[in-house]
């Protein structure tokens, strides 16, 4: 009897730990399921808060942007404004530069006729230059001939020393062909009566003068040395030697201006000394 009771207990304590088990995993179903719930909430609320800082960030940007967009459109009408005027200026210094690029082309193309003008005329200059310098050539062999011819007819007559023959010059123009011929040098003079006289390197005096014989007497002085010319003829070569290395001088009396002054001009060589004036 004993044993048939004690064989129903043993069901009894299976069902209760099964039971057990199964509650325990509720309740661990349970505490999982409310720390899932507490952090859903807590991720939901924080999830909620950003959205919440999302909207009021997004109401500022919008709000800024719109502050943003009313001051770029009031910058956007001045710059118009701004750029207007520019465009104007821009548009009157245009046609300005324009004016002055045309301005100075008509100016260039006016200068270059100008200068084209010169050339052409200098071109023009310069075939007459050389038409003259043929004719100035051509006139020159001519007057050299010429000056050769005269100094032939030029008279030549005796001077006063032995055995001298020279080509005189018996007024001014005469001289001056002698000058030309460039193998000597002449001092014109003019002497008044009692007065000395530096002529060339030699000193003069007249004494006297007789108009009717168209006679004079002249002292030369020369090389510390006194060389009286009585009683000479007008035209007639008054010759003496004078210098360091004796050269022929020679005077001529051409006129008797009165019977106190005579005219006439030393004749020295090329080579002989020339006053100080006279370089």
């Amino acid at each position: 009897m004993s044993e048939t009771e004690e064989q129903p207990q043993e069901p009894q304590r299976t069902y209760s730990g099964a039971f057990m088990a199964a509650m325990a995993i509720a309740l661990l179903a349970a505490v999982g399921s409310l720390v899932w719930c507490f952090t859903l909430s807590s991720r939901l609320s924080t999830a909620q808060a950003e959205l919440a800082d999302a909207k009021q960030q997004n109401t500022q940007l919008a709000a800024g942007l719109r502050e943003t967009e009313a001051r770029l459109q009031v910058d956007t009408d001045e710059l118009s404004k701004a750029n207007g005027l520019t465009q104007k200026q821009l548009d009157q210094r245009a046609q300005a530069i324009i004016q002055q690029e045309e301005a100075d082309n008509e100016r260039l193309e006016s200068e270059q006729k100008q200068t084209a003008q010169q050339v052409s005329s200098v071109s023009n200059e310069v075939s007459d230059v050389k038409t003259d310098v043929g004719g100035v050539k051509t006139d020159l062999g001519k007057t050299r001939t010429d000056l050769d011819t005269t100094i032939t007819q030029l008279q030549q007559v005796r001077g006063d020393l032995t055995n001298t023959n020279s080509v005189i010059a018996r007024n001014h123009d005469e001289l001056v062909t002698l000058e030309h011929k460039g193998d000597r040098n002449f001092y014109e003079f003019t002497l008044t009566k009692g007065q000395k006289k530096p002529v060339g390197t030699v000193s003069m005096e007249l004494r006297r003068t007789d108009e009717k014989r168209s006679k004079f007497t002249l002292d030369i002085f020369a090389d510390d040395k006194v060389y009286e010319k009585r009683d000479r003829n007008v035209n007639e070569p008054l010759q003496f030697y004078a210098g360091k290395d004796p050269a022929l001088f020679e005077v001529v009396v051409n006129t008797i201006n009165s019977k106190n002054q005579i005219s006439g001009y030393l004749s020295t060589p090329k080579n002989a000394p020339v006053p100080p004036t006279a370089q």
